[in-house]
Order: C-alpha cells, then sequence, then structure tokens
C-alpha cells in the first residue's frame, strides 16, 4: 500500500476570480478516500528551513517568510501573500520529500499538489514559490549521506527528474544545472509559459496541438536515450494533466487514454530498472474539475499498482537470494 500525501492547507484561500483551481485538491482527496486504491492518505510535515536551504537562497525563504515580497513578486507568482500563502508552500515540498522517502521503502507514493518546478534558487514564478523537486532531490541524497555513506563507500544516490507537465520546469533547470547527479527531462509545449527556457539535462519542446501518438514516440524515446546515459536510483515523476486536450492553459491534445498511456511508459521503463518512483500532481487547469481530478485520481491508481507491483519484485529477490 502506498501513501498519498493531503493537507487541507493545499487549498489556499484566494480573491474571487482568480484562475487557480484550488478546489481540485479537496476533489481528490476524496474520490481517493472513495477508492478502492490501495493507497492510505498521510498529513504532510511542512519543510523546514535547513531543507529549503538545500536548493533555495535562504534570504529569499526568509523574505517570503516574514512577507517581505514585492507586489511585482507576487504577481510574478501569481498568488497574493498571506501567511496560509506561505504554509502552503512549505506544506508542498513537505510533502514531496515525505512521498520520496516514501517511495523508497514501498516503490511509489503520490503528492497530491507539488510540482512546483517555476521557483528558481532565489525567486518564484508561475503559481511556484519554493522547488519540491529540487528540494526532495538534495534531501534524499543528505539522507543517504547521514545513514548510509557512513557505513559504506559509494558515491551519492543518483534522482532522475521526468517532468511531464505542460510548461517547462526552468526553475528546476537553473537550481540543477551543475549537478550532475541529477538528471533533469523536461517534456513540454514550445510555445507555453515559461516564453524564455531554461536548459535542462534533456529538452523535448512539443509544437501546439501535439496528440496521443507524436508524444508517446517521442516520450519512449526521450527515456531510451536516458537509460543509455544515466543511472538512476529515484525517479520523481512530474505528472502534469495540463498536456490534456480539455486544459485551459495547456495548447497541447493528448486523450484520456493518452494520459493513460503516458504514465504507463513512465512506469513500464521504471519498473524495467526496479526504480522508486515518487510523483506529483502539479498542473492541470480544466473548467471541468470532476473530468479532470478523475483522471488525476488514474494516477493515483496506477502509481498504487506500481508500488504493489515493485513490492513483490524486491520481495520475490531478496528471496532468491
Amino acid at each position: 500500500m502506498i501513501e498519498v500525501f493531503y493537507t487541507d492547507e493545499f487549498v489556499l484561500p484566494l480573491p474571487p476570480g482568480h484562475r487557480f483551481p484550488m478546489q481540485k485538491y479537496r476533489i481528490l482527496r476524496d474520490k481517493v478516500m472513495a477508492s478502492n486504491c490501495s493507497g492510505t492518505l498521510s498529513v504532510p510535515l511542512a519543510a523546514t528551513a535547513g531543507q529549503l536551504a538545500l536548493a533555495h537562497c535562504p534570504a529569499y525563504v526568509a523574505r517570503i517568510e516574514q512577507g517581505n515580497v514585492s507586489a511585482d513578486e507576487q504577481r510574478e507568482i501569481g498568488f497574493p501573500w498571506s501567511t496560509q500563502m506561505v504554509e502552503r508552500s512549505l506544506r508542498s515540498v513537505g510533502a514531496t520529500v515525505s512521498a520520496s522517502r516514501s517511495a523508497l521503502q514501498h516503490g511509489a507514493a503520490v503528492n497530491l499538489a507539488g510540482g512546483t518546478h517555476h521557483a528558481k534558487h532565489a525567486k518564484g514564478g508561475g503559481f511556484c514559490v519554493f522547488n519540491d523537486l529540487a528540494v526532495a532531490a538534495r534531501v534524499y541524497q543528505t539522507d543517504y549521506i547521514a545513514n548510509v555513506v557512513k557505513h559504506a563507500k559509494r558515491q551519492i544516490p543518483n534522482v532522475l527528474v521526468i517532468d511531464l507537465d505542460v510548461h517547462q520546469g526552468d526553475g528546476t533547470a537553473e537550481i540543477l544545472e551543475n549537478d550532475s547527479s541529477v538528471f533533469t527531462f523536461s517534456m513540454h509545449g514550445e510555445k507555453n509559459y515559461p516564453f524564455t527556457k531554461a536548459v535542462s539535462d534533456l529538452d523535448i519542446a512539443l509544437p501546439d496541438g501535439t496528440g496521443d501518438e507524436f508524444y508517446m514516440t517521442q516520450l519512449q524515446a526521450a527515456l531510451n536515450q536516458i537509460e543509455n546515459c544515466f543511472k538512476a536510483d529515484l525517479v520523481l515523476y512530474v505528472a502534469g494533466l495540463d498536456v490534456h486536450h480539455a486544459d485551459r492553459l495547456g495548447k497541447l491534445a493528448l486523450s484520456d487514454e493518452g494520459i493513460k498511456l503516458r504514465d504507463q511508459i513512465v512506469l513500464d521503463w521504471a519498473a524495467k530498472q526496479r526504480l522508486p518512483v515518487a510523483a506529483v500532481m502539479a498542473g492541470g487547469y480544466f473548467p471541468d474539475l470532476e473530468h479532470l481530478t478523475d483522471l488525476q485520481l488514474g494516477v493515483v491508481k496506477r502509481l498504487a499498482e506500481y508500488g504493489e507491483h515493485y513490492v513483490r519484485q524486491v520481495y520475490s529477490r531478496n528471496s532468491s537470494n
């Protein structure tokens, strides 16, 4: 059984008419609780200052926490500053840190929020304040150094970020630019936000209107390329639903079946290499939140199935030794 991380702090009170669909988190939470997806809901702790400092400028973190944020910065982030905004941001990062730790034990885990991949070392943007992916990758490596390296001689573990949100993970790429232990892969809309792209370890920019067939061909080829050049120990999977044709901001054209196939390609590839997978929900801006959260529930169910398969695989391997 995998852990699914959620807190009501994810649902930030926003001014009337704000375009971010905050209620999707509660709707998805309710569907997870009502389903038989073999997942248990867990409330994440807030990320600590020490954890955030692994990826962010401490002065930037302090300014956010203290509310020393200009009107221009708030517009760029996309949320007005409030103590609730700070708590939401800390919990979102904490949920991905917790999901990563849980995935190492159970094969998979899911943060029902997260995917704040536009947050840079000292700057927020695009509804992202702190970068949960960069922080989680660094926390995993720090945990390993503290708990494993002192008992055995082995290099720092490698993390693969598979970012399939429709928007490029520019903040993740910037923070981890010179870190050879973390491979950043982003497949995104060529003409979508951010309009000035960063440089990931592997970027695939897709034209507007990209549908299932071309998307899957590009994804499989990219994973094959990564397999030949990078040995991962953990996958952080950004499972954004804004690649779907119904998304208001996405500009791509994946179908319901395409979303399922996308996830399956990623998980089949990870299974072949026996990799734990921590997933985050990231973007999704459908007018119909029932449709959006039905698709997101499918992602959670596929991760739960993957976790069960992973545990059986590990148990079988250990039993044969």
